[in-house]
């Protein structure tokens, strides 16, 4: 991210430094104070700008519901409700999420893509990826969330001894399954790929789960040996849990949504030290890039 000096931002928002010292002393523009120094970030000025952006009566954007589509996540929906956004949260997995933000359906869609590109041991570039090649989403936004620990969602005590996708394939496990179109559906799908397998070498659980915690809940109830979660998603139901993988869990949005008092409201939450106490109590959570834009259309 590029940060400019006082200077360089009045040049270019072409506004006097006085004016912009007024906007600074108001709260009314993006910026922060390092070593006595204003600094100004670049994205959060494009931002800005654009969240005031007038149109033609013709042309006017609806302003989407505030609502966070997407992937389900218990840290996400506390913050929700702790921060007073006033959001709600619908969650349908990350690719009807992003579906839904494109429709103007939703405010925001909560997204952990995962890709045959991606990173093995963490998928950092796979949801600023989606949201780059997404039609009509030119003016998207990325803010971080967490980055979570993926895995595998076992039994209490293991029974079957599973520690991988091979001892899975190779033991004839039973598998529950997410729906298609969901972030860790995705993960075993890439994963199946990198083992040389498919879907159809698994021994699966018929019906798909919607969310992480209705999976967890079908193995708790002995309906399947084991599924790909979170690690806060086993420990919620009290199942032990073999890790994988850490990902990176991202709010995506659009720009003009961004400065919107119900957005804003959950994004200054993201940097609160409730957030990351609660992220430790939930376990599998890594805060730090809660709050940072990761990619601006």
């Amino acid at each position: 991210m590029e940060f400019l000096t006082t200077s360089e931002a009045a040049d270019y928002l072409r506004l006097g430094e006085r004016k912009l010292y007024e906007l600074v002393t108001t709260g009314a523009i993006p910026c922060s104070k390092v070593t006595g120094k204003w600094l100004f970030p670049r994205h959060e000025l494009d931002l800005w700008v654009l969240s005031g952006l007038a149109r033609p009566a013709g042309m006017l954007a609806a302003e989407p519901p505030p609502i966070v589509g997407g992937s389900q996540d218990d840290l996400l929906e506390w913050s929700l409700r702790e921060s007073g956004s006033g959001l709600a949260s619908l969650s349908e997995g990350t690719a009807r999420g992003l579906e839904r933000l494109q429709r103007n359906e939703v405010m925001a869609a909560a997204v952990h893509f995962h890709s045959l590109d991606s990173s093995d041991n963490l998928a950092s570039d796979a949801n600023a990826a989606a949201l780059r090649t997404a039609p009509d989403l030119h003016d998207a936004v990325l803010v971080g969330m967490v980055r979570r620990e993926q895995g595998l969602v076992l039994p209490s005590g293991n029974p079957k001894k599973l520690r991988s996708l091979s001892d899975v394939l190779a033991l004839g496990a039973k598998m529950a399954m997410r729906q298609q179109g969901a972030g860790a559906q995705m993960l075993l799908d890439v994963l199946l790929k990198r083992a040389g397998a498919s879907p159809k070498d698994l021994r699966r659980l018929d019906a798909a789960c919607l969310t992480g915690p209705d999976l967890a809940l079908a193995i708790r109830a002995g309906n399947a040996d084991c599924g790909v979660a979170t690690r806060a998603a086993a420990k919620a139901a009290g199942l032990d849990f073999a890790p994988l993988l850490w990902e990176s869990f991202d709010l995506a949005l659009r720009q003009r949504s961004y400065f919107r008092p119900p957005m804003q409201a959950l994004i200054r939450f993201l940097t609160d030290k409730r957030l990351r106490q609660r992220a430790e109590e939930l376990t599998g959570y890594d805060p730090s890039p809660a709050g940072q834009i990761r990619f601006a259309g």
